[in-house]
This record gives C-alpha cells, sequence and structure tokens, in this order.
C-alpha cells in the first residue's frame, strides 16, 4: 500500500526489501491474527447476547408475575414449537461445558451477571492479545 503511494522505482533497494518485509508480515501474520481475533469476538458476543436475552426474559417473568408459561422453543435452524412451563421458580441455565443448572430466578439472574462479565474481559484481553501480538507489560 504505501509502496504504491510512494512508487516502487523511487525507493532504495534495502528501503524498498524492508517495505516489502513488512507488507509481507502485515499480509501473512497480523490479517490472520486479527481475522482470527475478530472471529473469536463475534462468538463470544453471540454467548453473550443469549444470556443477556435470557435475563430480559427472567426479568419479564418476575414483573408479569407469571406462574407458569406457554411459549416457543426454537429447535434450531429457526425451527420453533410450543412449550409449556408449569413452575417458572426454577430454570436450567447453560453454565458451559454442555452443562445445566436448575436455578432460581435470582441465581439466575446473578449468575448472568458474572458470567457477562467475565465474557467481557475474556473479550478484552483477547483483542488486547491479538493486537500487541501477544506481548505484554506484565
Amino acid at each position: 500500500m504505501a509502496r504504491a503511494a510512494l512508487g516502487s522505482a523511487s525507493l532504495p533497494g534495502e528501503l524498498q526489501e524492508a517495505v516489502q518485509k513488512y507488507e509481507d508480515f502485515v499480509r501473512e501474520r497480523l490479517e490472520p491474527d486479527l481475522a482470527r481475533a475478530v472471529e473469536q469476538r463475534d462468538a463470544v458476543y453471540k454467548r453473550m447476547s443469549e444470556y443477556l436475552k435470557l435475563k430480559t426474559h427472567i426479568d419479564a417473568v418476575r414483573s408479569q408475575g407469571l406462574g407458569e408459561l406457554e411459549t416457543k422453543v426454537d429447535l434450531g435452524s429457526n425451527f420453533y414449537v410450543k412449550a409449556f412451563v408449569p413452575d417458572t421458580t426454577h430454570i436450567f441455565v447453560s453454565v458451559g461445558f454442555g452443562f445445566h443448572l436448575q436455578m432460581t430466578l435470582d441465581e439466575a439472574d446473578a449468575f448472568i451477571d458474572r458470567k457477562v462479565k467475565h465474557m467481557e474481559t475474556h473479550v478484552y484481553d483477547a483483542l488486547s492479545k491479538a493486537i500487541t501480538g501477544g506481548v505484554t507489560d506484565r
């Protein structure tokens, strides 16, 4: 990019080689690292969105005082089925690694707050690592 703006004919051979070396490094190392970091960030944001959506549903159940609930459940690929929840005092929450725990609404609310905060920290750390190339001041 910079070489095109300056014109390769005006650069001395040594400088031209250095510019080419840095352009290759950016193209072969930094751009793939950035793409990987953005992909990981997007995956974490998607999971965070699921937790925040659950928190919204918990708030709706509380505010409306629902003891039982009729809803639709996404089985995947936007295929929904009707579901009936006879008791809304407890829900099952995904805690990671394929495990689900039964929690009260208050426990789920507190868990979601901690989980989202942890995920935000994870995203920040991962992006910082990608930006610095793994070099830290610690």
